[in-house]
């Protein structure tokens, strides 16, 4: 996205809450690769997003600080909760203090490790779910979780233009970003769902099980 436009887009969103911001700066300043993070805008779409889904069971595949798993816990129901998977022992700590500060501890289960070996350990279905994770294994994310969405239910999948690399022939892309292309084509490819792809930050497939 054109940054002016972010930029705009941003200023024109909900602010970020106290404890978002805090996680937002922070993750900036101690962490690797922050831009990893869903920050202002693609963290209030989300939240909007669980908002109106009114999930009991939300599936997130990729914690990084945890900025995300907040904003989609935001619209659980009564008794609802959020699974989050990741792979970085070390911001665990990050992760927990945040969801504690966010008044979200008992609505948050950290999962740590493989989500291909996670994933089959954490029973029953999902309103919501939120892919985020390593671009190779995308399509054998949503392989393991379509059919344990409900009908109606909600997949978003992010970085799915992979700044813009998609556009690119094939023998020109990177690794992740031929995953990503695959994926794409994947999803369009599959009777099962209505999915649209939204331009935001870096690309945001939304998808929607009939």
């Amino acid at each position: 996205m054109d940054a002016g436009i972010e930029q705009y887009a941003t200023d024109f969103t909900t602010k970020e809450s106290p404890c978002l911001a805090k996680l937002n700066r922070e993750t900036y300043l101690k962490v690797i690769q922050p831009v990893m993070l869903s920050g202002h805008l693609q963290g209030a779409f989300l939240s909007m997003v669980s908002y109106m889904v009114k999930p009991t069971r939300i599936l997130e595949i990729g914690t990084f600080t945890g900025y995300s798993a907040i904003c989609l816990a935001q619209g659980l129901q009564d008794g609802g909760q959020l699974h989050t998977i990741d792979m970085e022992e070390e911001l665990e700590d990050m992760c927990r203090a945040y969801f504690k500060e966010a008044g979200l501890e008992d609505k948050i289960t950290l999962h740590l490790g493989d989500a291909i070996q996670i994933l089959p350990s954490i029973e029953g279905e999902f309103d919501l779910v939120f892919i985020d994770a390593d671009k190779p294994n995308y399509e054998t994310y949503f392989d393991m979780v379509i059919d344990r969405v409900k009908t109606g239910g909600i997949i978003l999948a992010d970085n799915v233009l992979y700044e813009g690399d998609v556009l690119l022939p094939p023998e020109k892309q990177s690794k992740n970003a031929r995953s990503i292309a695959a994926f794409n084509e994947k999803v369009r490819r599959d009777p099962r769902i209505e999915h649209v792809l939204l331009p935001i930050r870096d690309g945001l497939m939304m998808i929607r099980k009939k």
